[in-house]
């Protein structure tokens, strides 16, 4: 059983953040680094239907997607991440943790080690954006109706996603 850990954020200064769905984060779902945890990552992903898209770091700046949810597998290196905005949540990952982040949180990279590389996911269908200004009154709605996805990239159909995620909360 991996250890996950989930919470919600709250709408904070411009990042409309999830008040609904919560940030969740995967303790040591994978026991390898650099290219062969990569790997893992993205087949785990895919596999789950969330297809791997991109290897890199996080942007240094406060951002949100508002047309995909995102999956996150720290492949190499560690480090802390600001999730929420300004006065959030400072989250400490290291290689083999994944965390999932619900359409609209906020997220940067504060600090992180040199070999920093993330794998990002996102659920089939879902083209991802980058927003860097407080959303309007569409994008509030496409955010608020964007579907659940049918698998949890980690761990499947019966995944903590599934569990957590529910379209009435």
């Amino acid at each position: 059983m991996m250890e996950t850990e989930q919470f919600i954020l709250h709408e904070n200064d411009w990042l409309p953040n999830n008040e609904r769905l919560p940030v969740l984060l995967y303790r040591g779902v994978v026991n390898a680094e650099g290219k062969k945890a990569a790997e893992r990552f993205e087949r785990m992903f895919a596999d789950h239907g969330w297809p791997p898209q991109w290897r890199d770091t996080i942007f240094d700046y406060d951002h949100y997607h508002s047309t995909a949810h995102e999956a996150l597998g720290v492949a190499t290196g560690y480090g802390t991440l600001l999730l929420g905005g300004p006065g959030g949540r400072e989250v400490e990952v290291r290689a083999g943790d994944a965390l999932i982040l619900p359409v609209g949180v906020g997220h940067r990279r504060i600090e992180v080690s040199d070999d920093f590389m993330v794998v990002g996911a996102y659920p089939r269908d879902h083209d991802w954006d980058i927003c860097r200004e407080a959303p309007n009154d569409e994008t509030r709605r496409r955010m608020r109706t964007l579907a659940i996805p049918d698998e949890d990239p980690v761990a499947g159909r019966s995944g903590p996603l599934r569990e957590r995620w529910q379209p009435n909360r």
